[in-house]
């Protein structure tokens, strides 16, 4: 079950439901039945256990991953290390994004100096930069004007956004579909490049320790690529391990809500049916739910972005049960599908600039 893909669709859906929402009188009161539910079966308790168990599972992972590197050396068998590192990274991603929402510590500080360590000095990406743009996503997902995740810097999101866009989004928004993954193998290189921009943002706290852990990193980093190998290789080995990193990143996030709703000023929803329209889950075992790190349950992470991702998978009976019972859609398919809807999506808002009609 899902919604149907294509921005005029999505605008006749999104009016219909706000319609119903209206007529019930209950719009205020529908996540707080919901969320009563989740919190009685415990699902919103902290998982020191779990998370003992998996960040040590990771450091293990990004560990050995630099000792096999070291231990290589200056050989092009490193092409295959460059994509297991990036493997390793992908998920120390996605343990900064648990860290960000407060899934794995209860102090906000030490949230917040794990964060640092774990995104600014481990990976290279600004913590802080990253929050604040991951928060304002929360708030408002797949909002074509405060969403920063549907911005359309590159790629457009809405017909509106197909109707604005000049210059280079204008031209790639042509053949976007066919453009998002070779796209993606830039997506590493662009997160780094916009944490040393956030660094510009006065309102950043932490701009100093940010700014030094960042500059930690990518000596680091850099110094030690170059230092085990001669130039050529090394220019391989981080072409191949950024382009693989951008594209396990892009691959995870995508399906989440991409192909999804795009929500416009006119669209007034309540806090549950603006996080379950806009979201989508991608139904898969335990190796799905490994890769994406929980993010496959979408729905229930932005309707309970504090939850562990260990309990996600629980909730999930509890919350599309919920869903159908009050009549609100609630999208789930495979992994290949979700790609496929998205891909659709970007080409069907592509297409007015296709035969020049904006």
């Amino acid at each position: 079950m899902g919604i149907r893909v294509g921005t005029h669709q999505h605008r006749r859906q999104i009016v219909t439901v706000v319609e119903t929402a209206r007529a019930s009188g209950e719009r205020g009161s529908d996540f707080a039945k919901l969320s009563r539910r989740v919190a009685q079966a415990g699902l919103l308790d902290k998982r020191p256990g779990y998370y003992t168990a998996r960040i040590g599972l990771v450091a293990g992972l990004f560990a050995g991953s630099w000792a096999l590197f070291a231990a290589v050396g200056d050989s092009w068998w490193q092409v295959l290390v460059a994509v297991l590192l990036a493997v390793a990274f992908a998920q120390v991603t996605l343990l900064a994004h648990d860290l960000a929402h407060g899934q794995i510590c209860r102090s906000r500080r030490t949230s917040r100096i794990a964060g640092l360590l774990v995104g600014n000095l481990a990976i290279g990406l600004g913590y802080g930069w990253w929050m604040d743009k991951h928060t304002r996503h929360h708030a408002n997902p797949n909002h074509e004007d405060h969403d920063p995740d549907v911005s359309p810097e590159v790629l457009l999101w809405s017909d509106n956004q197909a109707g604005a866009a000049r210059g280079l989004s204008r031209f790639i928004g042509r053949w976007q579909a066919f453009l998002f993954f070779p796209l993606l193998t830039l997506e590493a290189l662009n997160l780094k490049v916009a944490s040393f921009r956030g660094l510009r943002r006065e309102s950043l706290k932490n701009r100093k320790a940010e700014g030094l852990l960042l500059v930690a990193h990518n000596v680091a980093y850099l110094g030690g690529v170059f230092l085990v190998l001669s130039p050529g290789k090394a220019l391989v080995f981080l072409a191949v391990h950024l382009a693989c990193y951008g594209i396990y990143l892009g691959c995870t996030f995508a399906p989440n809500h991409k192909g999804m709703p795009v929500l416009t000023a006119e669209d007034e929803l309540d806090y549950l049916r603006r996080q379950v329209l806009t979201s989508r889950n991608v139904r898969g075992g335990h190796l799905i739910n490994t890769a994406l790190g929980g993010l496959n349950y979408q729905i229930e992470h932005h309707l309970f972005p504090s939850m562990p991702s260990a309990n996600l998978r629980r909730a999930q009976p509890i919350v599309r049960e919920y869903c159908e019972s009050i009549g609100v859609d609630y999208a789930e398919c495979g992994l290949v599908a979700s790609w496929t809807q998205a891909m659709r999506h970007l080409h069907e808002v592509g297409r007015p600039l296709r035969v020049g009609r904006v």
